[in-house]
This record gives structure tokens, sequence and C-alpha cells, in this order.
């Protein structure tokens, strides 16, 4: 395969796999050959390959893990704030000690100051990582992100409800004509 492309004898398999929509990974794998090798040779026959598709599923999946990544800043502050909770809260300070390893308790109006150092180191690594999976910049974007999708979500579905209905009555939607 001179120059890194397909053999000649293979042009027509790769243009007709193109023909029928195949995108470059699939046809490579239709053909056992290197998707590098597709698209040198598709290049060379001065075929394209339409990435509208690939953009908006990785559009789709950032915006899934930017969520993801809000939904766990939520948590992380959550945890933050109970965190902080406990500096003030009463609790048992315990210890195991002398001869016998004996186990002794006291219940205390809150936590000494070296577990309240501890809740408050634990507490401030929570919101650090908050605000790392979403900058407090970005924060304020995030309630109108989420009535944005929101709306969109409900819109598809009514579009999707409307097409269903079309479909069940017998009528022919606008995107179903010959064009």
């Amino acid at each position: 395969m001179p120059g890194g492309t397909i053999d000649p004898e293979r042009f027509d398999e790769l243009r007709n796999l193109h023909a029928e929509g195949y995108g470059r990974n699939r046809i490579a794998r239709a053909m056992g050959v290197a998707p590098v090798m597709v698209s040198r040779t598709a290049e060379h026959l001065g075929l394209t390959f339409d990435r509208s598709r690939i953009q908006a599923a990785t559009e789709a999946r950032l915006a899934d893990l930017a969520e993801r990544r809000s939904l766990l800043a939520e948590d992380l502050l959550e945890d933050a704030e109970k965190l902080r909770r406990k500096l003030w809260e009463p609790t048992v300070v315990y210890s195991f000690g002398g001869s016998a390893n004996t186990y002794a308790e006291e219940h205390v109006a809150e936590p000494p100051p070296a577990d309240k150092r501890a809740l408050m180191a634990t507490a401030a690594t929570a919101i650090d990582r908050s605000l790392k999976l979403v900058p407090a910049e970005e924060a304020s974007n995030l309630d109108s992100a989420k009535s944005m999708l929101g709306s969109l979500g409900e819109a598809l579905a009514a579009f999707s409800r409307a097409e269903d209905e079309r479909e069940a009555s017998g009528t022919e939607s606008a995107g179903d004509g010959e064009g």
C-alpha cells in the first residue's frame, strides 16, 4: 500500500461504504485497515466525512459530564456543611489505654480542638474539590444552564409525542416529504 493508502483495487469498496453513510472508523473496521489509511485514501479520492453527528455527540457527552460534575460539587458542599455543623455538636471522645488497654469514653458538649481542626481541614478539602469541579463563576450560570436543559428536554419530549400522534393518525410530518 504505497504512501499509506489503501490498495487501489479496494477503492470501489471504500467508495461504496462511504456512499452507504459509513463513518471513517466503521469503514476501517469493515475493510480491516487502520482509520488513518481510510482518511488518507478518502482524501486522495476526494471523499469527506460528515462530522456533525460526532460533534453533536461530543457536545452532548461534555454536557453530561458537566452535569455530573455539578451534582458531585453539590454533594461535596453538603458534606462540608455537615462536617462544619459537627464542630458545635455534642460528641463522644474515647480512648484505649493503660496496661489492660481499656476503653474509656466521655460525652462532651463539642469536639476537642484537635478534632475540630480535623473537621475543618476535611470540610475545607470538600469545598476546595467542589470549586475545582464547578468554579464559583460557573456556579452562578449553573441554574440557568439546568433550566435551559430542562426546557430543551421538555420541548424534545413534546415534539416526540406530536410525531407519535401524527404517525398514529396516519398524517405525514413536515420532514417526511420528498425534497
